[in-house]
């Protein structure tokens, strides 16, 4: 199967499977979005879930998180792992949305760039999930994907990102950045499939013997 005719399976496939795939941590504004993203960093979703609830009740904006004390806010998120640096970023970021931003979450990539714990994949998740511009923000799961299907080197998450874009239409990314997550944690996992058995990589590559080894994300 050539790569044109895998974009247009693996489209359809994601499209048919996840047709309005939710964001999968839980926010109430630009602001909350941010920090459970920030906080999901080597940490599970549904951690991070648990955990948010109690942070904002804490402080729920900027101006209130801008004035805690980082142990406060290290000792919530301490599941999360990470927490001396999260804490700090936390704190720190927010105390710039105050001072530069108004208290509000900036929605361009260079802004939110700036911010302390903030990341290019973290502003791609804001930017698209909080604000609706179109981006393709690479995880793990998106990352490795990627690569059993041939889509791309894999050499840097970079990389992935730029061939994605490159493959499939920019009105269709932010809703598939969603569902190759879905797709990679139900039936493509790191210890599962290996580019095996799940139907995508089936499917694309019927005759394939050997299991894919991947570039960690």
């Amino acid at each position: 199967m050539r790569k044109l005719e895998r974009v247009q399976y693996i489209d359809a496939k994601l499209a048919e499977l996840y047709p309005d795939p939710p964001i999968p941590l839980d926010h109430t504004d630009s602001y909350s979005l941010l920090i459970a993203v920030l906080l999901s960093a080597q940490c599970t979703d549904i951690r991070v879930n648990t955990v948010t609830p109690k942070l904002f009740e804490l402080a729920a904006t900027p101006e209130v998180m801008a004035q805690q004390n980082v142990e406060a806010i290290r000792e919530i998120i301490r599941p999360c792992g990470l927490s001396p640096q999260k804490s700090k970023a936390i704190r720190n970021l927010s105390q710039i949305l105050v001072e530069k931003h108004q208290g509000q979450v900036p929605d361009n990539f260079e802004s939110l760039e700036e911010l302390p714990g903030v990341g290019h994949k973290t502003a791609g998740v804001v930017m698209a999930q909080a604000f609706g511009h179109s981006s393709f923000p690479v995880d793990t799961h998106i990352h490795r994907l990627a690569q059993r299907w041939k889509l791309t080197s894999g050499h840097s998450v970079a990389n992935t990102e730029a061939d994605l874009k490159r493959l499939f239409p920019k009105d269709r990314w932010n809703k598939l950045h969603l569902q190759i997550i879905y797709y990679g944690r139900e039936y493509c996992q790191a210890r599962a499939c290996f580019g095996l058995s799940c139907e995508i990589c089936h499917h694309c590559f019927p005759e394939r013997k050997r299991k894919v080894a991947t570039r960690k994300a």
